[in-house]
């Protein structure tokens, strides 16, 4: 494990790190209050400096989880957001921002997926391109919120027939009991990360909250051939019924999650925030980490 960005100037947190890289350079989106946080490093692992909110909209007051991608020289940047004086979190909703830099300034286009909408990752499969979002199931079984894909029609539209692919099933992805109501128990999986390793698809995500001892980075997997993204069959490795994490509190660090995976030099690395156990840090000061993660058969190992 490596501490990566709290010494990069700037803001002490990077929650939701979201790492990219654009040309010789590498980007560390993260949410924020009045805007996006990014960071800009020419090595992965250090040298990372703080140059400011790549978006920052007036009436706007917080910024989660962003995501970017670039198609034909513009760059695209999801985020879910709320306006100023919005105090119920559920009012958030995917957007999309445009700019031809990777630094930005970033502008608001579109909202994507009307609220509640969070965490977006928008991914190019088969020369389709699937965004990956969290919503909220007040009424399964295991109430809470889950991810789901959805086809984009083009870069500003979700075609608007969401398919869920994971889906809260154990009892450490407890959020909160008696959430909404008396006897039920609200679970949280967000913050999917999708990637592809030949006919092996990986799709990771953080179950719990990050205030919870039990937070924690798990993943779903399949083996297909399939390009259309809604049609892949993913199970939560090991299985469904299975409590597994790839991250989780170790000694060191705890509030492990919302990560993001970047290849490089032939080998992965999985940037996501946490706390140092040490000191007892505030909920709030997560910092962006990095450490290479192994891919073995359908099997991820995070090596901190």
């Amino acid at each position: 494990m490596k501490l990566i960005l709290p010494e990069a100037g700037g803001p002490p947190s990077q929650p939701d790190p979201y790492v990219f890289k654009a040309g010789e350079k590498y980007y560390i989106y993260a949410s924020g209050d009045g805007g996006v946080k990014t960071y800009m490093s020419e090595k992965l692992t250090e040298g990372w400096k703080y140059i400011g909110r790549a978006i920052a909209e007036k009436g706007i007051h917080f910024y989660w989880a962003p995501c970017v991608i670039e198609r034909d020289g513009v760059y695209y940047m999801y985020y879910s957001s709320i306006p100023e004086g919005e105090t119920d979190h559920h009012k958030q909703a995917v957007k999309v921002a445009v700019s031809r830099s990777p630094e930005g300034p970033y502008e608001y286009k579109k909202t994507v997926i009307p609220a509640f909408s969070i965490d977006p990752h928008v991914v190019k499969s088969g020369g389709e391109y699937y965004i990956f979002y969290s919503l909220n199931d007040y009424e399964a079984e295991r109430a809470g919120t889950y991810i789901a894909v959805d086809r984009l029609a083009d870069m500003f539209t979700a075609e608007g027939k969401p398919v869920p692919v994971v889906v809260p099933t154990v009892d450490e992805e407890i959020f909160m009991k008696d959430r909404f109501r008396p006897g039920q128990n609200w679970h949280t999986v967000e913050g999917a990360f999708y990637f592809r390793e030949g006919n092996r698809h990986f799709l990771m995500y953080s179950g719990n909250c990050y205030q919870n001892e039990k937070y924690f980075v798990g993943y779903a997997c399949a083996e297909s051939a399939e390009n259309d993204l809604r049609k892949v069959p993913f199970r939560k490795y090991p299985s469904d019924e299975a409590y597994a994490p790839l991250l989780a509190k170790n000694a060191e660090e705890e509030g492990t999650g919302h990560n993001s995976v970047i290849r490089e030099g032939g080998e992965y690395y999985i940037v996501y925030h946490a706390r140092d156990v040490s000191g007892k840090k505030a909920e709030d000061t997560r910092t962006a980490r990095i450490c290479k993660m192994r891919v073995d058969g359908l099997r991820l190992i995070a090596e901190r």
